[in-house]
């Protein structure tokens, strides 16, 4: 959660791992709001939850995995960042087409 001391967040979006009162009353002191989900065998779960802003966190973890599918960007083959760069572009460009055609 430590960042810097130039940048202010709004929100923190975390899983369950880090579900613990140390940690929310750290994003809240921070300045932010907490999303992240209650376990289920928690006994005081209050009613709001953000589930916008953790499904969108969802849909970038499950953008990472597809990345990490193509074998030169898990294991980052490119040496320099403007080839990097490229090959995420190109693997994303993949993906895209694969799910405009699937739909």
């Amino acid at each position: 959660m430590e960042t810097g001391l130039d940048i202010k967040h709004r929100a923190i979006v975390a899983d369950k791992g880090y579900g613990s009162n140390a940690n929310r009353e750290v994003t809240r002191k921070a300045g932010a709001v907490p999303v992240i989900p209650y376990k289920s065998n928690r006994r005081d779960i209050p009613r709001h939850f953000a589930k916008a802003l953790y499904r969108g966190r969802a849909r970038i973890e499950q953008m990472m995995g597809k990345l990490k599918r193509f074998k030169r960007v898990a294991l980052r083959c490119e040496k320099t960042a403007r080839n990097f760069r490229s090959i995420v572009a190109i693997a994303a460009t993949f993906i895209l087409i694969k799910s405009v055609h699937t739909a």
